[in-house]
């Protein structure tokens, strides 16, 4: 919080969270879909966004490509700054919670401690860890963006799962094997397990 004797927060005389809820029909909730690049992230909550919307829902997807465009794009690959990347987002995640709206977060977030960062600025009562795992031959074969050849080629240094580490959740609240799932199917399996959290009673 700002120390600064200047700033003076006015959130307790906003519209509560629970007031916006019942205007949208649903609980919030921040989904943090986190796996390799080319695992499938972005894709799944596209359709999953789609879904939630077709079901009724007021969802918001915060895609990592985007987010890197607009308000981070002042940030690079470093450690301090994929972290302060990832607050910033998180952030902007618990404003939309607050909002009352069901936000699906697509990012690599490579490590635990990054996970954790971003799960104590949300709360761990509003977070649900999604760890779409995918093989990391499968994203390299997918290649999409061609990240994965430059990175092999040395033009692109620490990039995660070749010269950077990622550490798969080991406990997460949904997990998505793709290898075999179709996105449809992989969106349909966390929709499956996301609805008895986000139905208003």
């Amino acid at each position: 919080m700002p120390t600064d004797n200047n700033i003076h927060p006015i959130f307790e005389r906003l519209l509560s969270r629970e007031d916006k809820e019942k205007r949208l029909g649903q609980r919030a909730k921040v989904l943090w879909l986190t796996g390799l690049s080319g695992s499938g992230k972005s894709t799944i909550a596209q359709d999953l966004e789609r879904q939630l919307y077709n079901a009724g829902y007021f969802p918001q997807v915060l895609d990592g490509d985007n987010i890197r465009v607009g308000i981070n794009n002042n940030l690079g690959f470093s450690i301090e700054d994929r972290t302060e990347n990832i607050r910033r987002i998180a952030e902007v995640a618990k404003l939309y919670l607050n909002s009352g709206i069901i936000t699906l977060c697509s990012f690599i977030s490579p490590t635990k401690e990054i996970r954790n960062f971003a799960r104590s600025i949300i709360g761990p009562e509003n977070f649900i860890e999604v760890f779409i795992n995918t093989p990391l031959e499968v994203c390299e074969a997918r290649d999409v963006k061609g990240l994965y050849k430059k990175a092999r080629a040395g033009e692109i240094k620490g990039f995660t799962g070749i010269d950077s580490p990622y550490e798969a959740p080991k406990n997460p609240d949904i997990e998505i094997l793709t290898a075999d799932k179709t996105v449809e199917e992989s969106s349909q399996q966390i929709l499956d397990q996301l609805n008895p959290l986000i139905k208003l009673g």
